[in-house]
């Protein structure tokens, strides 16, 4: 049945299941080119500015004693900042990007702070915040950590150092799982449910929180592992920061769900004595999300919508297109409805920025960080530049290049503006050489075979990397090795390329694509344990999108020349549906039974997710009761023996191993 993989939850589980020998090739140390790359940085930005330090540090009430957040019995710690020791070093090394060094600092600020009158944050414990407002007798508590045990230790640190008062409203800014899997650390269920503690979160929330990751999600975890480096080493020729915080944290991720949206542009709550109105920002940072103003605390609230760092239109683990032009328009309409009665801007990542004028200044930058992006990506397209040669040619104003919030330390200008080139025109750039290409692996053979073969590629290859042409060197070593992954010298060429763009990144996530894809090349594969999927999330999952995750693991070749039909009857959620398999496409269509059924099933919800999440079969459940079936079930065995499971393991810096129909 659907099995769920959302792309966090298999890159935070990743560490966890290693299968791989120890790592053999150690990383390099940085070379002259990418040192004096780095030193150019070094010299063209303010570093030594420190209001961002001051501000990261603001109303510091405790840090968590050692730093560590121990994880489920038997797993290794949930959150462990030890590591990052060596960021504390007043000099950056060669081999990590002065600018993200600096950011990579930031982020190690952790523990409870104080934001304001009755306003607190727990920041640094993983990748995003825990906004908690107090209440008259409670506590109002924005977003949850990634994990149910980073939720809870943020929550134990608050109730360390202030009245323990209960959790009366938990509050959902958008629909990415960092902020609501750790739910179950911070409320039970048994009290959502029965509207003791309200569950507020934008409308859709619920859909797009398990939608995002279910079709694609396979696919989408492995490129996870990429954009965030779960499977890098931490240290500085390592993992060094996402960006948006440190790291993700490495435990169990639960969801409970809303039972309050907010549907309206903009929506006033009275909760516990303290008004909030929230304001819908769809489509923005995420499918579903809001932001949030405190008028009795002059505290905004900007969810994900501005944080201290570029953003992404695209997300390099792969999901649809963000709008800049959209995005850029909701942060104006919060700048002109609470820009001057906001004494505090907060987010759910990274650290607060305070005072009124600071305040407008920062949204406005980040307003037109935006807005600039797609307006001059999409004058660059309408002049019949391709997203590549707009990429290469876009860069931020001064005003805007010179502040720190609007650098790309999780996006970049680079993918955001080849992503606005998608939104509008999609992958094809009109040339018509490019509609049909060779694929990779038959496309590199011609290519090497044209270069003159693999050694005097190889060659010239080597003469260009002393040179410092790292982007074409890994370019080039990714064709040879597409045309022979066994070639050893193109491998360790490609490796030594990636790993020197790693170290000249300034965004996070490029480097941790460079240098996984560079210890994937010396070392091979890390292999991670298929992940089983969540009990929590399944239950989010509506039957039609669970249907819809069948069919994409139907494998069409086998299913050629069938003709299967199939009755499902929910009796608890009075759904009816009819699934046809024909034509090698697997349909359905909700509310009708067939009269021409091969088989029918007659089953409730509870059982249809015990059968998706493995617990049970179909013939235990039959033998038990809980499953009816009628006409003939070798049909719909016959059925289920045509889904294919994903492997988590396919190959990205190489040709994919497995056979595949």
């Amino acid at each position: 049945m659907a099995r769920i993989i959302p792309s966090m939850i298999l890159a935070t589980t990743a560490a966890l299941s290693l299968l791989a020998a120890p790592l053999a090739a150690q990383p390099n140390d940085a070379e002259p080119a990418t040192r004096s790359a780095n030193e150019v940085v070094n010299k063209s930005l303010p570093l030594a500015d420190r209001a961002d330090f001051e501000d990261a540090q603001r109303g510091l009430i405790a840090s968590l004693p050692d730093g560590v957040v121990p994880g489920p019995a038997g797993a290794p710690a949930a959150w462990d900042l030890k590591p990052y020791d060596f960021l504390k070093g007043d000099q950056p090394s060669a081999t990590v990007n002065p600018s993200l060094w600096r950011q990579a600092q930031l982020n190690l600020a952790s523990g409870l702070f104080q934001v304001a009158e009755r306003v607190y944050q727990v920041r640094g414990l993983d990748i995003a915040n825990v906004t908690i407002v107090e209440g008259d007798t409670g506590l109002i508590i924005t977003d949850t950590t990634l994990t149910v045990q980073t939720a809870k230790a943020a929550l134990d640190l608050y109730y360390q150092h202030r009245p323990k008062k209960p959790v009366v409203a938990l509050i959902y800014t958008h629909s990415h799982i960092d902020h609501f899997g750790g739910a179950r650390g911070l409320i039970d269920e048994a009290d959502a449910a029965s509207g003791k503690v309200k569950v507020i979160a934008p409308t859709g929330f619920l859909e797009h929180a398990v939608a995002e990751n279910v079709i694609a999600g396979n696919a989408m975890s492995r490129r996870a592992q990429f954009q965030f480096g779960t499977q890098l080493p931490v240290g500085e020729r390592g993992q060094v920061d996402a960006g948006l915080g440190k790291a993700l944290a490495k435990g169990t991720v639960s969801l409970i769900a809303p039972n309050d949206l907010i549907k309206q542009p903009y929506e006033t709550r009275s909760i516990d004595g303290v008004e909030i109105e929230f304001h819908l920002v769809p489509e923005s940072e995420a499918p579903s999300e809001m932001i949030s103003y405190y008028p009795q605390f002059k505290v905004l609230n900007m969810a994900e919508d501005t944080t201290h760092t570029l953003h992404n239109l695209y997300t390099l683990r792969g999901a649809a297109i963000r709008d800049g032009r959209l995005w850029s328009k909701y942060i104006g309409e919060a700048i002109e409805r609470y820009g001057d009665k906001t004494d505090v801007v907060i987010a759910q990542h990274n650290w607060p920025v305070w005072g009124r004028d600071r305040v407008v200044g920062y949204l406005k930058k980040q307003r037109d960080v935006y807005k600039f992006i797609h307006d001059q990506s999409v004058r660059l397209l309408n002049h019949g530049l391709t997203p590549t040669e707009i990429a290469e040619r876009l860069t931020l104003p001064p005003s805007l290049t010179s502040e720190f919030a609007a650098r790309g330390y999780y996006g970049s200008v680079s993918h955001n503006a080849k992503a606005v080139y998608q939104f509008y025109l999609g992958w094809y750039d009109a040339n018509p050489a490019d509609l049909n290409p060779l694929p990779r692996a038959e496309q590199a053979k011609k290519e090497i075979d044209y270069m003159g073969g693999a050694a005097a590629v190889l060659a010239r290859a080597r003469d260009d990397y002393k040179a410092g042409q790292y982007r074409w060197v890994a370019t080039v070593a990714s064709k040879l090795v597409f045309a022979d992954p066994a070639n050893t010298e193109a491998r360790a060429l490609g490796a030594d390329a990636l790993e020197q763009l790693g170290y000249q990144a300034e965004a996070s996530t490029w480097r941790n694509a460079y240098l996984l894809g560079a210890q994937e090349l010396r070392n091979g594969l890390i292999k991670t344990d298929s992940v089983t999927s969540n009990p929590d999330l399944l239950k989010g999952v509506s039957i039609d999108l669970a249907f819809d995750f069948l069919a994409v693991r139907l494998n069409a070749a086998k299913a050629e020349g069938k003709h299967i039909v199939v009755n499902w009857t929910f009796t608890d959620l009075k759904e009816t549906y009819t699934m046809n398999l024909e034509n090698s496409a697997l349909t359905h269509i909700s509310g009708k039974l067939s009269d021409n059924a091969d088989v029918s099933v007659t089953l409730n919800r509870a059982t249809f997710d015990a059968i998706s999440l493995k617990q049970r079969g179909f013939l235990g459940a039959v033998l038990s009761g809980d499953l009816w079936v009628s006409g003939n079930p070798l049909k719909l065995r016959e059925l289920f023996g045509l889904f294919e499971d994903f492997s988590p393991n396919f190959e990205v810096i190489e040709p994919v191993k497995a056979k595949v129909e």
